[in-house]
Order: structure tokens, then sequence, then C-alpha cells
């Protein structure tokens, strides 16, 4: 009996999450990060550094509307954090889903959305900071 879901060509793969950072595609990330449904994964906060929850600014959420996900999943970090909506206004305005989770809850559900070919991007805290 197989037991590992079937991955789609040509989508990041999340192969392993923990309190530190993940594994995408076998490269491993140890802070914040931005993970989408395929292309380059790059660190989280082009503007302005980002340590944790604390530091979220409404162009860190902004900064994910070029990518023209049709859902992000935010991961706040070692335990569930939610923030205020104000900080992802731009994502509601266009109609993309936005749902929070622990860090290790959204890597394992951007890779089933990933893996059932959604457009879905993974934008995580990660780090000591997070903790």
């Amino acid at each position: 009996m197989k037991f590992q879901p079937d991955t789609l060509a040509g989508i990041n793969h999340i192969t392993h999450a923990d309190a530190a950072g993940l594994r995408v595609n076998g490269v491993a990330w140890t802070g914040s990060v931005v993970v989408p449904w395929s292309g380059a994964v790059r660190p989280w906060g082009r503007h302005a550094p980002l340590h944790s929850a604390a530091d979220l600014l409404p162009s860190h959420f902004d900064e994910l509307l070029d990518l023209e996900p049709e859902v992000v999943i935010f991961g706040s970090g070692a335990r569930l954090r939610f923030v205020s909506p104000a900080l992802y206004r731009g994502l509601i305005e266009r109609r993309i889903g936005i749902e929070t989770m622990d860090s290790a809850a959204a890597c394992r559900t951007y890779t089933v959305l990933a893996n059932e070919g959604r457009r879905a991007v993974a934008a995580l805290l990660f780090g000591p900071a997070t903790a």
C-alpha cells in the first residue's frame, strides 16, 4: 500500500519542517520564507526585515500579490497566532483566500493544495524569534 502522496512536476515541494526552518526542493531555509506553488522560493520580507509576527507590516502581505495566488497559507510560527486583517487587506480586496495556522501545519496544508494543482503560496515565519 502506498502512503506517500503523488506529487506534480514543476511545483515546489516542502519535504521537512521543524521549529528552526524547512527544506524546499532539497534546499534548507532557516528564516521566514515565501514558498509559491511554482517559481523561486525566497526570503519573506523584501522591504522590511521579518523575524516574528510582531514585525509584520501590510507590505509583507502585499509582496505576495505579484505571485497571483488563489490562496495564501500564513504560517505564524511555532504557535498559532492570528494577526490583524488590516495587514492582509490587499489580499482580501483581490479576493485571495488566506488561512492562518502554525508554520508546521501551514507546510502540510500547502503541500496538499500544491499537489492538487492549486495556486497556493505558503508565507511562513520561522526561526527562534517566532517560537
